[in-house]
């Protein structure tokens, strides 16, 4: 893990985003706004507020809290449970015990009933939950009187207590309703520092402080989630004063150095970027086109170039000073080896520069997400080096529900990363039987030694023998590549300087009001 660090104006990657109207939305802004509002440029807006569909699996959520939380350091600590829980039956049995007197928004108490109705809820076949694999060890969750909730699990799964920050819904809501359609996935009801007070979508999300939150009531007391999708319009709005934070991409970042009015926070993450290699795609099935794809690479400029050294060269999921990382697995840019492997397997070179087997040329679309430019610069850098080893890429820029249905059988320039434990990124990314199911495997990888290995590592109590374990994936992905890793991220985001507490954690590939500086907005005091 890294840590995150401040500094004043400089670099780091972004993405994500959509675009409102030129007036604060919802007030407040770094122009002299109350220092008790802050609005956000945030990526693009969430399909649902419902944890049982998704919604704050991985923690940080503002409207709700799950069992245990991560810190700022990514420890577990207790949340809606006193202390973290009691582990029994060789790691199969989990206990927990409710913190007392919490409440939900609505003034209801919050009882075990809630807890064990949302995990059912969460796996239960009928309820469009794309998160469900990473709770496939539970076997059963039942309450213990109105305090305790017990889980036993199928098998023991070292990992499991990092999977209870799972945001806790009201059975006495949620539970009336369809969850996959009813009104809790766009009204929800918490217990966390906030509550929702209106979405108009594709504009803002805005949320007021809830007064009955168990840490006592936030002094920041409206936050407001601007959707602003183009980099660019971030950037200008976050300069005029219509925003108070936002993330941004290099070059736009430096834009604010000198701004002595704005402060710099320059998170770490997991976060990473890779090209989707679709197995069933005619040429990027071909294990030699990948693995030439892989060698003709130059990870490290994209960091210098494009990321403005604010990253590290991706060799696989797992960032290169993480404790999981596979030591040696590191390479350089080899042209040699790409001509080399395409020649062998077949693909010739052709007088047009672009290599052919059996009447098929090496070329293929590659989908990247419009108004993202870290993205479209990844994409045009992998392009261009493709081409010096003869295969023809052609980057295309699309609206993700233009490149949803296309993602099976299309390449994409896709982005990835989780904290807590290789467990959590690998298995749904990678594992075979979760090949195409949405954004799971979305390249429909299929190796059965790196099934094997995300079996072990995820089943496996011993920490030598998952190390083991995910090594062996990670070099399997060396030879046998589902996808191009590119580079790992850092996030940059730049707020206004007018709030103590701001902090960054260590970040997943998701972010934006769950992650930046805002991570802990709750603890946040406006500056006198």
């Amino acid at each position: 893990m890294g840590t995150s660090r401040i500094r004043g104006a400089a670099v780091v990657a972004a993405m994500v985003t959509g675009a409102v109207a030129c007036s604060a939305p919802g007030g407040g802004g770094s122009g002299g706004g109350a220092a008790d509002s802050v609005v956000i440029g945030v990526a693009s807006e969430p399909d649902t507020l419902s944890p049982l569909l998704g919604y704050g699996k991985d923690g940080n959520s503002k409207i709700f809290d799950g069992l245990l939380a991560r810190d700022a350091e990514l420890k577990l600590r207790p949340a809606l449970a006193k202390a973290l829980p009691e582990v029994g039956d060789g790691g199969r049995r989990y206990t927990f015990t409710l913190r007392d007197g919490v409440t939900f928004s609505d003034g209801r108490p919050l009882t075990a009933a809630d807890v064990v109705f949302t995990y059912r809820t969460a796996l239960d076949e009928k309820t469009n939950n794309p998160s469900r694999s990473e709770l496939d060890a539970v076997r059963q969750v039942r309450a213990a009187g109105d305090d305790k909730v017990v889980f036993t699990l199928k098998y023991p799964y070292a990992a499991f207590a990092g999977r209870t920050v799972l945001p806790i819904v009201p059975e006495h809501i949620a539970g009336k309703q369809d969850p996959n359609t009813g009104s809790f996935n766009t009204e929800p009801v918490g217990t966390g520092p906030y509550v929702l007070a209106g979405w108009s979508k594709g504009e803002k999300l805005t949320f007021k402080a809830n007064p009955r939150y168990w840490g006592g009531e936030p002094a920041v007391k409206k936050v407001t989630m601007a959707i602003v999708e183009d980099d660019d319009v971030r950037a200008t709005r976050l300069r005029s004063g219509d925003l108070d934070g936002a993330i941004l991409p290099p070059n736009l970042a430096a834009t604010f150095d000198g701004d002595r009015a704005k402060r710099t926070y320059e998170a770490t993450s997991y976060d990473y970027r890779a090209v989707t290699l679709p197995t069933a795609g005619e040429v990027t099935g071909d294990r030699a086109i990948r693995r030439a794809l892989d060698a003709v690479v130059d990870r490290e400029a994209m960091v210098d170039q494009i990321l403005d050294g604010a990253g590290r060269p991706a060799y696989g999921p797992l960032p290169s000073d993480d404790p999981w990382f596979a030591k040696g697995i590191e390479r350089a840019q080899d042209l040699d080896k790409a001509k080399r492997l395409l020649d062998q397997a077949g693909w010739k070179a052709r007088a047009d520069g672009v290599r052919a087997r059996n009447g098929t040329r090496a070329a293929f679309t590659l989908l990247y997400p419009s108004g993202d430019k870290v993205r479209q610069e990844h994409a045009l850098a992998y392009a261009s080096d493709a081409k010096k080893a003869g295969i023809d890429v052609e980057a295309e820029s699309a609206t993700w529900e233009v490149i949803e249905p296309r993602m099976k059988n299309t390449a994409v320039l896709a982005g990835f990363g989780s904290t807590g434990d290789p467990d959590f990124g690998l298995y749904t990314m990678l594992h075979s039987s979760l090949a195409g199911d949405g954004f799971n495997n979305m390249g429909r990888y299929d190796n059965p030694t790196v099934d094997r290995a995300l079996d072990t590592g995820r089943r496996g109590q011993d920490p030598a023998q998952r190390k083991e374990a995910y090594d062996t994936l990670q070099r399997a992905l060396v030879e046998d590549p589902g996808y191009t890793f590119l580079t790992h991220i850092d996030h940059l985001y730049v707020l206004a300087d007018r709030w103590d507490g701001p902090t960054t954690q260590v970040e997943p590939h998701e972010h934006g009001f769950a992650s930046g500086p805002w991570w802990n907005i709750e603890d946040w005091r406006p500056r006198a």
